[in-house]
């Protein structure tokens, strides 16, 4: 029997909004996950107490933006509009179907320019602090890594720039330990900078977001771009990000974000991170602090068709290079990057029959470098070879991987809409926090209904016996 399409759209109906959300709906489940009272503890103080007109309340401002980092909504006027139409996202902000909702721009002014990177941070942390009081959070093994957001700016509107290298975190620190290593061997100390002026280097820095850095690697594009440097643990919950300009190496802002972590987080014990982080510096300070430092293999730096890095074997008793037809390379200097230099004698390779395979220099010397700090490289390698720590490693592609994967490709980080290092920072903030607190949800939610399949199937006294003798 053939029935034509009913057309009543111009029909008057009493809907009640709690009725047409499904029980499991994910925004339920995130309502019933935290109390958002606690916002208003947060920007109590960006309001003024008597003064002033009546404004939008600051819990719907975060939930606004807290769906579009969700649903990886492109825009906050893209975003108001769905909430217009959705009866979920209006139920999640306690607004009626008729009721008008919040300008998209006075969303993006109060996140703009009332509510700073510090709000963002109490947020961020908030929503740990219930992930860790829910006993969700493992932060004995973290992950850490860094993937790239490409940025709001055209890579052919740039300028070059000449700027300073930036000094080393730890410069003050090497110096010391460079100076007490070549007093050791008869050398005099070296001084500061020598009196040199700061090295200078050219860039490209983009006339559209100055704050972004060029990126380029392998098969990706050039372009402008942020780096998102994080940290998570085994369950997925990210403890920690720093955003820095794309042309930052992970190593280099590895000493700011580890700073933060293990000041928040004291009980980890083990960083697992890729070869990037396999530095002199960063193993000796994470081995210092008496943890452990579970990485890749770094494959040497040679030239294809020379003596291979292994052949040349450091004598410690002696303090010296054995090259691989077992001639000596003696110490010559420590030079200010930290590393010991081992020359040979010019008179005896000239006549060496695999001096082809082992250095071009026009003097028939052979220098080997080692830096003061090796052992603790040596100390990384040792627990590579840990199976404990292997299986951490492999770990990764189910973590860290694994949140820049989701973040991409269901949150929409592939590339940011913001531009300069503090917006991006917010943004790239607010996302994390939004899927930390879908993972507690989530959790929560599991949680609760399983508590329930076992309240149905079992006797009330074998869940608590305590009540078995009342």
């Amino acid at each position: 029997m053939l029935e034509r399409e009913k057309l009543r759209r111009e029909v008057v109906e009493f809907i009640n909004t709690e009725e047409r959300v499904p029980q499991n709906h994910l925004l339920r489940k995130i309502d019933a996950a935290v109390d958002f009272c606690n916002i208003y503890d947060f920007v109590e103080d960006l309001y003024c107490a008597d003064n002033g007109r009546p404004s939008v309340d600051p819990v719907v401002l975060f939930k606004i933006v807290l769906i579009q980092h969700l649903y990886g909504i492109r825009s906050l006027r893209q975003t108001l509009q769905d909430i217009d139409m959705n009866i979920a996202y209006r139920w999640f902000l306690g607004y009626t179907l008729n009721e008008n909702l919040p300008h998209f721009s006075t969303v993006s002014y109060n996140f703009k320019h009332r509510f700073t990177e510090e709000t963002v941070s109490k947020i961020f942390e908030w929503i740990l602090k219930e992930a860790a009081r829910a006993g969700y959070l493992s932060p004995e093994a973290v992950f850490l890594d860094g993937t790239h957001i490409k940025a709001n700016a055209n890579i052919n509107k740039k300028i070059k720039k000449a700027v300073p290298e930036a000094a080393k975190r730890y410069s003050a620190e090497l110096l010391a330990e460079v100076n007490a290593d070549r007093e050791a061997h008869g050398k005099l100390p070296l001084n500061g900078n020598g009196g040199n002026p700061p090295k200078m280097k050219e860039i490209a820095e983009s006339t559209t977001d100055p704050d972004s850095g060029v990126f380029h690697k392998g098969e990706h594009k050039k372009c402008f771009a942020y780096e998102a440097h994080t940290v998570c643990d085994k369950h997925n919950f990210v403890l920690e990000v720093q955003v820095t300009p794309g042309n930052v190496h992970d190593s280099v802002a590895f000493d700011d974000l580890y700073t933060k972590v293990t000041e928040r987080y004291p009980e980890i014990k083990t960083i697992v991170a890729d070869a990037a982080y396999k530095t002199p510096w960063i193993c000796k300070r994470i081995f210092d602090d008496e943890r452990k430092l579970s990485t890749a293999y770094k494959r040497p730096q040679t030239k294809d068709g020379n003596h291979e890095w292994w052949k040349y074997v450091y004598d410690e008793y002696y303090d010296c290079i054995i090259c691989p037809e077992y001639k000596v390379l003696h110490y010559a200097t420590t030079n200010r990057e930290g590393y010991r230099e081992y020359k040979s004698r010019s008179y005896i390779c000239e006549k060496c029959p695999t001096r082809a395979k082992c250095t071009e220099n026009a003097k028939c010397e052979k220098t080997v470098t080692r830096h003061i700090w090796q052992d603790y490289i040596e100390m990384a390698e040792d627990v590579r070879h840990t199976p404990e720590y292997k299986f951490l490693y492999e770990k990764r592609k189910e973590t860290i991987e694994r949140v820049f994967a989701d973040a991409k490709e269901k949150y929409g980080m592939r590339y940011t809409p913001y531009r300069g290092l503090t917006q991006v920072t917010n943004w790239v903030r607010l996302k994390f926090a939004a899927m930390n607190l879908k993972k507690l949800a989530m959790r929560k939610w599991k949680t609760s209904l399983s508590f329930l399949k076992l309240s149905i199937f079992m006797p009330f006294n074998r869940i608590n016996p305590s009540f078995a003798y009342a």
